[in-house]
């Protein structure tokens, strides 16, 4: 069992799921044959793992699984095995992407700039570049990080977000990709933010002349100070 709090929390992400799921997420994960009424629903399943990750920091599809099983049981008593809870999470990764990209709709600050951008990137390192790569080695592939003077396995983080005046600017894309590419988050652009529009990077500019955008390009190095 959970306590009151926390139940709350997690009727409330049930609700805010469903809500959506009404209005346009029910299309990314339609199912088209006699097995199409499942006894656990895909919103139970999208709470589970959003509530276990958010409030118990529980990472790993076994652990939220494990976790489900132990204290929420009574809430969704048709959970089943760990296998078909997997499975059926795997299928949900559309609605995931869908859903994440409402979140940054439905909770942007005013005080964003609508036609200021910034786009920077970070490593996600899988292993060092001295050792062979194991994981998830159909996604990675061989980069190097200038910041920290290391080859490495890994993907590319890039964020794309709207700019506030002194304060965390405000994600509206974020996408992975392999290693150093830029042409999924180039190809994107035209298309998440308005021509004529200011953007800061810290990248060859060259990549983004013809988008009709304003380019700042800015490299910031932070230096440690005794």
């Amino acid at each position: 069992m959970i306590n009151q709090p926390k139940a709350l929390k997690l009727i409330k992400i049930y609700s805010i799921i469903c809500d959506r799921f009404e209005k346009d997420l029910k299309y990314t994960c339609e199912r088209f044959s006699n097995n199409d009424k499942q006894d656990l629903t895909d919103q139970e399943i999208m709470t589970i793992y959003l509530f276990a990750v958010q409030e118990e920091q529980r990472f790993s599809i076994k652990q939220i699984h494990k976790y489900a099983c132990d204290y929420l049981i009574d809430w969704f008593p048709k959970l089943g095995s760990y296998t078909a809870f997997s499975n059926r999470l795997n299928q949900l990764s559309e609605a995931f992407r869908r859903f994440t990209s409402s979140l940054f709709e439905d909770f942007l600050p005013s005080d964003c700039f609508a036609d200021q951008s910034l786009l920077d990137s970070m490593p996600i390192i899988t292993c060092s570049g001295k050792r062979n790569a194991k994981v998830a080695k159909e996604l990675t592939d061989k980069g190097y990080c200038s910041t920290k003077s290391l080859y490495y396995y890994g993907v590319k983080l890039h964020a794309l977000a709207f700019r506030r005046l002194d304060k965390i600017p405000f994600p509206e894309e974020i996408q992975i990709t392999p290693k150093e590419r830029l042409d999924a988050i180039i190809k994107l652009l035209p298309y998440v933010i308005p021509k004529n529009s200011h953007i800061e990077i810290d990248s060859p500019a060259h990549h983004f002349q013809q988008m009709n955008l304003t380019i700042i390009e800015q490299t910031l190095r932070l230096e440690e100070h005794g």
